[in-house]
């Protein structure tokens, strides 16, 4: 056993395996949770040799050396020996505990992860794993709902010849900002990489590393990825961004994409396009020169002409097929709507897509520019302004002073006080100065009107009820109400609920027009929920901490949903008034 201010671990004694690991990157000795699933029955012929000490135990396997563990302060060796019959060492973790995921780059082979690569458990810290031979591999799998629970599963694999050592030093991987170190800010210290989970299966970024991989999540990962330093020599979260993007480039398909098992709509949802164009972006604007953006531009192209093809009236804002009319979904969530939002009836202009749809057309246009293609950087600049012009007049509602969440086919608009549309159009700049204090100023009226106060839950989506006519999914679990006021189920789920999620454009708009000490009052509350780590499991009730109601109730439903930490990027707003 080896007991340190930055881990904790403990070996079994019957042979090599992980009886107890915890990490706290920032050396404060928060090591009280193990998240290992305690060692499978011992395999015949494991011996512990007698040399062990607290930091060291060494084992052979019928007589040969086969593996040695030590340990000190911040780093754990794990060195294989050659050996007759030498099996994996496997660190088996559950994931209901905490969502560990491996980062780096999955090599051909399922779930063959290279080195180096950081194993980040969120919430606790990082272990960045290194190997004395070039071209080493990890196995890396996970998976849930299986009949041994839910676990994320990494094999050191034996050595066939010559000895290999892993290392697995701890590492608090975050941006270098001035005034980072304030005690505040140890939940972004640590948890920065949170955003970042890799799915091996899929080998795509996902809502957590054995859930759902999103397309229209991918301009998040990408936002935080041009924040982070690197995660080790060679490997940055940047490549994480771009090796996703190649497959869905392939052709696989994701969630919200027409043809995923999961997505029930004949549609890709209006907000994947922009998305994989913000990342697409972000990653060719972040490579230090232009091959990686030579070679994918034009696909990328192909998507921005596909995005505003879906301009299909020549309004400036693209549409979604299905109408988003009042009264016209089923409630059995057999058609999705339009954005992440997927119980909310957004559709036909959904200001939410058309908000991404502008940020991707300015941020392609850079990208454009960088390559030298001026013509398709003219195109984007021009969609850009078509979009801007329209934006705030077809969605400002006079009576309520806010951007409403969609204009429906029939010309209705659909406003229910959406925290996340108005952050959003505000911190893109898609509405004047004028126009963003006005709206900010009503936003935060109504959630002092309607009580809101708990900001390390996050924010609410709305602080309206959706009504009946206005939900996809009417069952009660998934914020679905009976009254058809919405009232009997606001504040579960996407009916008003309190989530991390997006809460982040509320607070960069309110940065972003100088209303720091506004911003403060919901960050800084927030920025507890994440050093308490009150975004990851579930409730007294089962249901996951990703959703509460304003009380503090559990509603959602992953354990983990990766969208929760997109606040912390907010980090670099805040500390520019220090």
């Amino acid at each position: 056993m080896k007991n340190s201010q930055y881990l904790k671990v403990e070996w079994s004694e019957d042979s090599p395996a992980f009886r107890f690991l915890s990490v706290d990157s920032l050396g404060g000795g928060r090591l009280e949770m193990n998240p290992v699933i305690a060692p499978l029955p011992t395999t015949p012929g494991w011996s512990l040799i007698p040399e062990a000490t607290s930091e060291k135990l060494s084992y052979s396997l019928n007589g040969h050396r086969a593996w040695e563990m030590t340990a000190d302060e911040k780093n754990i060796v794990l060195t294989a020996f050659p050996s007759p019959g030498n099996t994996p060492l496997v660190l088996l973790i559950n994931q209901k505990a905490n969502h560990a995921t491996l980062l780096g780059r999955l090599a051909q082979e399922p779930s063959q992860m290279l080195l180096p690569a950081v194993l980040h458990f969120p919430d606790l810290g990082s272990f960045r794993i290194t190997c004395n031979q070039p071209g080493t591999s990890l196995i890396y799998d996970a998976a849930r709902r299986t009949p041994e629970g839910d676990w994320v599963r990494v094999e050191f694999p034996p050595s066939a010849e010559g000895k290999i050592e892993y290392r697995m030093e701890v590492v608090a991987i975050y941006p270098q900002l001035p005034g980072i170190e304030h005690p505040r800010y140890d939940g972004i210290r640590r948890n920065f990489l949170n955003i970042f989970q890799v799915n091996p299966r899929a080998g795509l970024l996902a809502n957590n590393s054995s859930s759902d991989c999103c397309g229209f999540c991918f301009y998040e990962h990408a936002l935080m990825a041009s924040d982070a330093p690197p995660l080790a020599d060679g490997l940055t979260c940047m490549d994480l961004v771009r090796l996703s993007l190649e497959r869905v480039l392939g052709g696989q398909l994701t969630y919200g994409q027409a043809g995923y098992s999961f997505w029930r709509s004949p549609h890709d949802a209006l907000d994947v396009a922009p998305s994989l164009l913000i990342a697409g972006a972000r990653a060719g604007l972040d490579e230090k020169g232009n091959s990686w953006g030579e070679t994918h531009f034009e696909a990328f192209f192909a998507i921005a002409h596909q995005m505003m093809e879906g301009d299909s009236d020549d309004n400036g804002l693209i549409e979604y097929p299905v109408s988003g009319n009042s009264g016209s979904w089923s409630g059995h969530a057999d058609v999705r709507p339009s954005n992440w939002w997927d119980t909310v009836g957004f559709g036909h202009e959904d200001a939410y897509a058309n908000a991404l749809a502008y940020l991707a057309c300015t941020e392609m246009g850079q990208w454009a520019n960088k390559l030298g293609r001026h013509a398709e950087r003219t195109w984007f600049e021009s969609q850009a302004a078509r979009i801007r012009s329209a934006y705030y007049p077809a969605f400002f509602n006079l009576a309520s002073g806010l951007l409403a969440g969609w204009r429906s086919a029939d010309g209705q608009l659909h406003d229910y006080g959406f925290s996340f549309i108005n952050g959003l159009a505000v911190s893109v700049g898609l509405v004047s100065p004028e126009q963003g204090h006005a709206l900010m100023d009503h936003l935060l009226a109504l959630a002092h009107k309607k009580g809101y106060t708990n900001f390390k839950f996050g924010l609410p989506g709305n602080f309206l009820p959706i009504r009946r006519e206005d939900y996809t999914h009417l069952e009660k679990r998934w914020g679905g109400p009976e009254k058809e006021d919405g009232s009997d189920s606001f504040q579960i789920y996407q009916n008003g609920g309190a989530t991390a999620c997006h809460a982040y454009w509320t607070v960069k708009a309110l940065y972003s027009l100088g209303r720091k000490e506004e911003a403060r009052a919901i960050f800084y509350p927030l920025l507890e929920g994440y050093s308490a780590g009150d975004f990851q499991g579930r409730g007294d009730n089962g249901l996951s901490k990703d959703w509460k109601n304003w009380k503090g109730e559990c509603w959602g439903y992953e354990g983990y949903l990766m969208d929760s930490y997109l606040g912390l990027l907010a980090v670099r707003d805040d500390l520019v008034f220090e």
